[in-house]
């Protein structure tokens, strides 16, 4: 018993003891596997924040916003897996703060519906970005999702503007009143003594 007992001990205490070889190849494989991430992010870290349509550009002026937001997604960090890090927590707060003081010309269910879209988005490249283990290929994918939203908000940006627009016809104003449902007269039957 003594004797499986000292040679346990013995088994554990070798293990005990680290190869400072060992270490250090394994300290420079992580620093380039984060270099490979680091890389790949920056890479990927592209956004268009720009506005492409001139409903887009004339909201920036009124909907500070969205403008802050724009810029934030314009400022690419440069120096390391942090900076991306803080990068993406200040784009999910300003993300947050779209939903505050919309234009009430556009305040409607499609822009909403689209910046909860580019809102999930973002918070998720923060979400991934914080790991342990940093998913650099899902942030570059979700990067370019985004794109795509906001090519889809501005899309939708320029038809609400363009619709409005179009002049209403005579009487229009009228039938629309009248299929309102807001002023339907009630269902519930008087009651009746």
């Amino acid at each position: 018993m003594k004797l499986l007992f000292s040679a346990l001990l013995l088994v554990f205490l070798s293990s005990c003891q680290e190869d400072p070889k060992v270490r250090e190849e394994q300290q420079q494989k992580e620093a380039q596997k984060r270099e490979a991430i680091f890389n790949n992010i920056n890479n990927g870290w592209n956004f268009n924040s720009t506005p492409s349509n001139e409903a887009s550009r004339e909201l920036t002026k009124y909907w500070a916003e969205w403008r802050v937001f724009l810029n934030e997604l314009g400022q690419k960090p440069k120096s390391s897996i942090s900076a991306f890090q803080q990068k993406a927590k200040t784009l999910s707060k300003r993300a947050l703060e779209l939903n505050n003081n919309i234009p009430v010309k556009y305040n409607l269910p499609e822009v909403k519906s689209r910046i909860a879209v580019i809102t999930t988005k973002v918070n998720a490249i923060n979400l991934y970005i914080h790991l342990g283990q940093i998913p650099d290929k899902k942030i570059v994918q979700l990067a370019q999702e985004i794109n795509t939203e906001l090519a889809s908000m501005n899309a939708q940006l320029e038809e609400i503007k363009r619709r409005g627009e179009i002049k209403m016809e005579e009487g229009e104003a009228d039938m629309i009143r009248m299929l309102d449902t807001a002023r339907a007269i009630p269902n519930e039957p008087k009651n009746v003594k």
